[in-house]
C-alpha cells in the first residue's frame, strides 16, 4: 500500500498494481531529461497542463524506477492503462501532485 506521506501513489500499468514515487534520484533524473535547472523549474513546467506523451512516459518511467521498479522507459511506452492516454495523464498528475504537495499540513 503506497504511503502518500512519502509522496507515493498506486496505479494500474500493464496490467497489474505499481506503486510509484519520485524520489531526490528520480527528481534528478526528470530534471536531466527536461533540461531544468532547477525542482522550480521542474514544477513550473509540470504546472503549465501541458504534457507530451513522451514527458508521461518520462515521469511515469522515473515514479516507478523511483519506487525500486527495474524498468526503462521504452518499457514504459509499450504498457497499457485503464483509460488510455486520459489514464496516463491522470497517473502523472497524481504522481506530480503527491510529490509537490506538502501533506505534512494535513497531519497536523
Amino acid at each position: 500500500m503506497p504511503n502518500r506521506l512519502r509522496g507515493e501513489i498506486a496505479a494500474e500499468i500493464g496490467g497489474r498494481s505499481h506503486t510509484l514515487v519520485l524520489t531526490l534520484g528520480a527528481l534528478a533524473e526528470l530534471e536531466s531529461a527536461f533540461g531544468a535547472d532547477d525542482l522550480a523549474a521542474l514544477a513550473e513546467r509540470f504546472g503549465s497542463g501541458r504534457m507530451s506523451a513522451r514527458d508521461l512516459i518520462r515521469i511515469i518511467g522515473a515514479g516507478l524506477r523511483g519506487a525500486g521498479e527495474a524498468i526503462s522507459d521504452d518499457e514504459v511506452a509499450t504498457m497499457t492503462v485503464p483509460g488510455g492516454a486520459a489514464g496516463f495523464v491522470g497517473i502523472a498528475a497524481e504522481l506530480i501532485a503527491a510529490t509537490f504537495t506538502d501533506t505534512r499540513q494535513a497531519v497536523r
